[in-house]
This record gives C-alpha cells, sequence and structure tokens, in this order.
C-alpha cells in the first residue's frame, strides 16, 4: 500500500512541477528583496535553478525506500559560475526553503489519498539533508577560495617587494576585493608564529577596522600593505602588534597600490639600514633613516638627500655655513668668526637652511642626516666633473 500510494504521489508531484516552479519564483519575488535586485537573467537562472531542485526531490521521493539515498545537490550546477559567486549560502537556503514552502502548501492536493504524512516527512528529510549538503559544498569551496586568495595575496606581496607593478597585480588585487587608497607598505621581522596564522589574524583585523590590509611573510620578514587609513601612523598603529621584535620601518604613503613598490622598496631599505640607529623609534619612518639607507648604499635615499639638502643651498652661501657649522663641532661663535660674520648671521642661515631642508642643523639627528646629504652631493657634483675631463 506504501509504494502504491508513493508511486501515485509521484505522479502527481511530475504533472504539477511546471506549476510549483512558478508558484515558487512568485513566492521568491514576494518575500526575497535580494532576489528582486537581482537582474532578469540572473532571477531567470535562479528560477531554473528552483525547478531542478524541485525536479531533484520528485526523483529522490520516486526512489526513496527504506534505505533512502542522501540526496543530490548537483541541480545547483544549473547556474552559472558566476550566479553561483554571488550568491551566499543564506540566500541558497533562502531558496529552498520558499520551495519547501510551495510545496507544504499544496500536500493536500500533491499527495495521494494516505501519503500526505508521508510526503510531508520526505520534505522534511530532503530540506534538511539538502541544507547540510550545501554548507559542505559552501565550506570546502570557501577553503579553496582561501587558499587561492592566499596565493594571490602572496603574488601581489612579491611583485611589490620586486618592483614588478602591471595591470595584473591590479586584477589580483581587484579578486581580494583590494579599494582602497591611500596605501603605505610596513615592514619588519615576522613573529614566530605560524606565517598563515599571522596574515589570516591581519586580513581579520583589516576588516574589523575598515581597512584593506595584504600581508606576505618571506623568510623573517613580515610585510603589511595597508589600504585607507587616515593617516600613516593610524596605518601602522593598527599593525605593530602583529609583528616579531625587532625594528618596524614604516614606507611614505603612495596614492595607489599601483605605486606602492615605492613604498615597499622605502619601508625593506629602511628595515635594512635600521641597525645603523640602534636608539630609532619603534617604529620609524623610512624617512627618518636616509643617513643610514644612504650609508647602506639605498640609491633612492641617495637621490632624495641631495634633492632635499644639497640642491636647496648649491650656489648659496647657505652651503659654506653649513660645512663650516658642521665642520666645527655646531658651534656658533667658531663658525662666525671663520666666515667673517656676526653669529646672528650665522643664525639666520641656520634658519634659512631648516627652512628649506626641513633639518634643523642645531639637532644632532638632523645635523647628521644634513652631513651626509652634504658629502653626497659633494661627491655628486666631482662625479659630474670627473665625466666631463674623461
Amino acid at each position: 500500500m506504501t509504494d502504491r500510494t508513493r508511486e501515485d504521489t509521484t505522479r502527481r508531484l511530475e504533472r504539477a512541477m511546471g506549476s510549483l516552479g512558478t508558484a515558487a519564483m512568485a513566492r521568491m519575488d514576494d518575500q526575497l528583496p535580494w532576489f528582486r535586485a537581482l537582474s532578469a537573467e540572473d532571477r531567470s537562472w535562479v528560477g531554473l535553478v528552483a525547478q531542478a531542485g524541485i525536479a531533484a526531490f520528485v526523483e529522490w521521493f520516486q526512489h526513496a525506500g527504506e534505505d533512502r539515498p542522501t540526496p543530490s545537490i548537483e541541480f545547483f550546477g544549473t547556474a552559472p559560475r558566476e550566479l553561483k559567486r554571488s550568491i551566499s549560502l543564506q540566500q541558497t537556503v533562502d531558496i529552498v526553503r520558499v520551495v519547501v514552502e510551495v510545496v507544504e502548501a499544496q500536500t493536500d492536493e500533491l499527495a495521494a489519498p494516505g501519503g500526505e504524512d508521508q510526503l510531508q516527512q520526505a520534505m522534511l528529510r530532503y530540506t534538511r539533508d539538502v541544507a547540510f549538503a550545501a554548507a559542505h559544498v559552501y565550506a570546502r569551496e570557501a577553503e579553496a577560495r582561501g587558499s587561492w586568495d592566499a596565493r594571490l595575496e602572496a603574488l601581489i606581496v612579491d611583485a611589490l617587494v620586486r618592483g614588478e607593478v602591471d595591470d595584473g597585480l591590479h586584477s589580483w588585487a581587484a579578486a581580494l576585493g583590494w579599494t582602497s587608497s591611500p596605501v603605505v607598505v610596513i615592514a619588519g621581522h615576522a613573529p614566530d608564529d605560524d606565517p598563515r596564522a599571522v596574515i589570516d589574524g591581519l586580513r581579520e583585523k583589516g576588516r574589523r577596522i575598515g581597512m584593506d590590509l595584504l600581508a606576505g611573510v618571506q623568510a623573517d620578514r613580515l610585510i603589511v600593505i595597508v589600504g585607507g587609513a587616515g593617516s600613516v601612523d593610524d596605518a601602522a598603529k593598527q599593525v605593530v602588534a602583529r609583528f616579531g621584535m625587532g625594528p618596524i620601518v614604516i614606507g611614505p604613503e603612495v596614492p595607489d597600490l599601483h605605486a606602492a613598490a615605492r613604498s615597499a622598496r622605502a619601508a625593506l631599505a629602511g628595515l635594512k639600514a635600521s641597525y645603523g640607529w640602534p636608539d630609532a623609534p619603534r617604529p620609524v619612518h623610512a624617512e627618518d633613516l636616509l643617513a643610514e639607507r644612504a650609508l647602506d648604499g639605498d640609491a633612492d635615499a641617495r637621490e632624495q638627500l641631495i634633492e632635499n639638502v644639497y640642491l636647496p643651498l648649491a650656489g648659496t652661501p647657505l652651503l659654506d655655513t653649513l660645512a663650516t657649522y658642521l665642520e666645527q663641532g655646531t658651534s656658533l661663535e667658531a663658525t662666525a668668526r671663520l666666515l667673517f660674520v656676526h653669529p646672528n648671521t650665522v643664525r639666520y642661515r641656520l634658519k634659512k637652511i631648516t627652512e628649506l631642508t626641513g633639518y634643523q642643523p642645531t639637532e644632532g639627528r638632523s645635523a647628521f642626516t644634513l652631513q651626509v646629504g652634504l658629502i653626497l652631493g659633494r661627491l655628486s657634483e666631482s662625479a659630474v666633473t670627473w665625466r666631463a675631463l674623461t
């Protein structure tokens, strides 16, 4: 009797599949705001998925005996890949719930006489198993997506470190949802924790504070790219606790990810040269390490010092005043005597030097940076003269 009832109910379900699909679409349009927001093409794809789900239930119900098979969710394959990426697990559950409601509302008409309870129990079992199976699929795809995202993130960090910035990098970043600017790169030593856990923690931190964060661990270095921070110091404040022991260097702020290679280059050069300033703050700006970077062979730092220190003073009395002042151990009186000027004149010139270069000759770190910039400028001029002579 039960098998015959099942067969009769199955035939009724097969005849009603078209009307059930139409009713499911109407209910989704009425109850699901996200469904109404879809394009006409995507709505039609969702309709096909719902129709395929009803057909899959009918087939399952027909063959479900004492050893009922696990329901298949292959009907989700009806949708194109783009739609499956845009519909969340919660929305998938919404689709299943709506289809169940439509079928349950017509149980009396769909079930053969005496088969109402059988159909209802089958619907409960089927939807429960489909929900579990869908969650398993989404979890598996999320894990695969996470692995893919990790590879993309590593490629982006590596490309910026090597200065290989092209359109491909922007495509990779867009795939990870990167939209923020400005951008700053921060470099330091990696902690002893598992690198994957460190990067996952940074990414989670970025989501909480509303910033884009990309990170990579290369040997013993941790490199973090921050987008959307209110300031360079804000960016550093959010991630400094994630680094291991030792110096942390903040690269200059740049307008976008395309220019981030410059920030990365400065941060890494600063990290390498930071041991020349053991008492540097933590974190320290790469700009504050220009002298150490230049002495360590960083061409960018050398050019920046020549441009910021030497060239603004070249051809003026300020250059001789600075050189004499530094050579005389920052003594005003000794400088004034050697230059045959009043000490107030020296004070005035030192003030002008500060205005033009941003460095204060009377302050120890600034005086050191000015000294290096002065030497580099002289060497650069002598190199030009030597090339002209040869």
